[in-house]
Formats: structure tokens, C-alpha cells, sequence
């Protein structure tokens, strides 16, 4: 790729992505071994297919770099069929895990479709926006077409289920819909029609419930629906100010459940303790801004609303991960971000990352263009 034509990507985002990965490497390790040791007797077992999960989401960010932001509007009708075809392939051959069917292995590597769909979900809505035009403010011939497309999607992730998956792609759509300048009357009518949806999806199964309720006081049931959170709270509550030090935690040690997935949060908070997880959440905040920055600073629309879906959608995964870790907010089962254990969601997140550091070469391109003429 030749930076001259291209443009140089925003070498702080790509230096915070490398640095996330390999954090997250070193600290599913730390997790993992545990586990790894009993199930496999291989205490490396997760960490290396994770870090082939990060060889492959790294192809594919350098590729989405290079690739240009228009051709996403091609791809869209393309993703929308895989998507849908990937959904429906789980709820019908997929094998029942933990009560759902989420997953299909491929070549001994489990993957898990819901993840992609949310970069779908951004494609498309950036799509029928910036081809409607203005039209996306009519509510019949612009908006209730799209929303049914959107609809059928949270349908077939429900039926697995995956709430939290439901809740990251709601939020996704209300950021895309208030970038793209939708008619906001509308958009309050669709919100207010949903929450009593929300709602009763929310408490309609006991699991749910227990989940939505235990966090608020989890010594009601401390060996049922708050065994987890009490277990993440301890592992905080040990790690203290500075930790334990890395590879040191107790909790891991088959007292936390999903140490090295949903709840590695809570290790890093023992092992690192208040500093540690301090900086990763500074960390954080600094990908999350450099994100916006590179969306906001485009002149394109289209790529200002990919831009802006990709950055709420790892922002809102990094809330719900974290607020479940700390008790917060609900356990949703959402992963944590570049960082916990899962194939599918460091391969989204990567190749998500190659379209903001491509929309970020754009940016350059474009300023170094102003300047050549502006001299002229």
C-alpha cells in the first residue's frame, strides 16, 4: 500500500488495537490454564487458538484497510443473505450449548454468526440511509422497510437466544438512524413501541429474570443466580489497588465461572488490581475517541455512519462487559473487547477496526490534498 496515494492510518488506533490483542493474549492465558490443564492437560490450548483467531483478524483488518469504503455498499445485499443464512443454519444443525444455539464448528474452530451480523447490520443500515437521502425521514417508504429488514434479524438472534447480542444491535441501530438524520419523531414512536418488548423479553423466561435481578442484590441467592457476580466481586475485592500479579489469581482456579470469557474483567482485576484495570479502561477510552475522531472527520456520510456503528458497537460491548463484572448492570454473556476468549467476536472487532483505520487513511488523504492546493 503505497501511503502516498492511500493515505497514512491513525497510528495511535492501529498501536492501541496491537497492544489490546496482545493484553488479551497474555491475560487469557493467565485465565485459561486452569481449565486448559483439566479439560485437555494442555495449558495452552485456548490461548493458542486464540491467537490463530488473531493472525486471521488481523488479515482481514490490513485487507479492509485497503479496501475501498464504497464497496461496502455492494458487499451489503451480499452479507445480508450470509447473515441470514448463517442464523438460520444454527437453529437448525447447530448442537444445544448452556441452552442455546449459537455456535458451528469449522475445522475444529467454533464460530458464532450473531457476531458478524452486527457488521452487517452496520453495512446495511449505512446503505438504505445514504441511498434513500432524504427519503429515510418519510416513516412508510424510507424507514418502516428498513426497520422490518432490522426486525427479522433481532428475531432469528432471539430464537438462539442472545439478548445481549438483541441489546448491542438496538443500540447500533439508534446510533446509525440518529447519525443518518432520521426523522427523530419517529424514532422516539419506535423506541417508546419497543420497551414494553424489552420488557417482557427481559422477564419473560426465569433465567432472564434471575439474570436481571440478581445483580441487584446477589446475596439473596449466593450459590444460584448471584454465585457469579459474588465470585467477580471477590476477585476485585483480593486483586485490590495494585493485584496479585499476573498468573497469581485465586478466583480463576474454578471458583469464577467463564474466567477467561465473559468475566476476565474480574481477573485482570485481581491479578492487576485498581491500577490495572484502570489503565485498560483508559485504554479503552483512547480507541473509543480515536474511533469517533476518524469518523467525525470524514466527508463522506456513508463512512461517517460505518464509522460511527463500528465505534458504539465495541463502546456498548466494553459497558455491558464491564458493568457485569463490576455488578453494575445485568450479566448478559457479552464478551469483553480484543481481550476475552472467542473466535468470532476478535475476528469482528479486527476486521471492524481495518474499516476505521481506512476511513482514518481517507482523512489523511484528503487533508494532504487541501494542503497541496491550498499552496498552490
Amino acid at each position: 500500500m503505497n501511503s502516498k496515494t492511500k493515505g497514512r492510518p491513525d497510528f495511535l488506533l492501529l498501536f492501541l488495537t496491537f497492544f489490546l490483542v496482545g493484553f488479551g493474549l497474555i491475560m487469557i492465558f493467565s485465565a485459561s490454564y486452569p481449565i486448559a490443564l483439566a479439560k485437555y492437560n494442555n495449558t495452552w490450548q485456548y490461548v493458542v487458538k486464540q491467537a490463530v483467531y488473531a493472525l486471521i483478524g488481523f488479515f482481514l483488518m490490513f485487507i479492509f484497510m485497503a479496501v475501498p469504503i464504497s464497496s461496502w455498499k455492494k458487499a451489503s445485499p451480499f452479507l445480508l443473505l450470509f447473515s441470514m443464512f448463517t442464523l438460520a443454519f444454527v437453529l437448525i444443525r447447530s448442537g444445544n450449548i448452556n441452552g442455546a444455539r449459537r455456535w458451528f464448528t469449522l475445522g475444529g474452530f467454533a464460530l458464532q454468526p450473531s457476531e458478524f451480523t452486527k457488521l452487517t447490520v452496520i453495512v446495511y443500515l449505512s446503505t438504505m440511509i445514504s441511498r434513500k437521502g432524504d427519503q429515510i425521514r418519510n416513516f412508510r417508504k424510507g424507514l418502516l422497510p428498513v426497520m422490518v429488514v432490522i426486525g427479522f434479524f433481532l428475531l432469528l438472534i432471539l430464537k438462539q437466544p442472545d439478548f445481549g447480542t438483541v441489546l448491542i444491535l438496538s443500540g447500533i441501530t439508534v446510533t446509525i438512524l440518529l447519525v443518518g438524520d432520521v426523522d427523530l419523531r419517529h424514532l422516539f414512536f419506535i423506541s417508546l413501541a419497543t420497551i414494553p418488548v424489552f420488557v417482557y423479553l427481559a422477564f419473560s423466561k426465569s433465567y432472564r429474570f434471575e439474570r436481571m435481578t440478581s445483580f441487584l442484590n446477589p446475596l439473596d441467592d449466593p450459590k444460584g443466580a448471584g454465585y457469579q457476580l459474588l465470585q467477580s466481586l471477590d476477585a476485585f475485592k483480593h486483586g485490590g489497588l495494585s493485584g496479585t500479579g499476573i498468573g497469581q489469581s485465586v478466583q480463576k482456579l474454578f471458583y469464577l465461572p467463564e474466567a477467561h470469557t465473559d468475566f476476565i474483567f474480574a481477573v485482570i482485576g485481581e491479578e492487576l488490581g485498581f491500577v490495572g484495570t484502570s489503565l485498560l479502561i483508559l485504554v479503552f477510552f483512547l480507541f473509543i475517541w480515536r474511533g469517533m475522531i476518524a469518523a467525525i472527520r470524514s466527508n463522506d456520510p456513508y463512512a461517517l455512519m460505518l464509522g460511527m456503528g463500528i465505534v458504539m458497537m465495541i463502546f456498548i460491548q466494553i459497558l455491558l462487559n464491564i458493568g457485569a463484572a463490576v455488578g453494575g448492570l445485568p450479566i448478559t454473556g457479552v464478551p469483553l473487547p480484543f481481550i476475552s476468549y472467542g473466535g468470532s467476536s476478535l475476528i469482528l472487532c479486527l476486521a471492524s477496526t481495518g474499516i476505521l483505520l481506512n476511513i482514518s487513511r481517507n482523512n489523511y488523504k484528503r487533508r494532504q490534498e487541501n494542503r497541496r492546493n491550498s499552496t498552490k
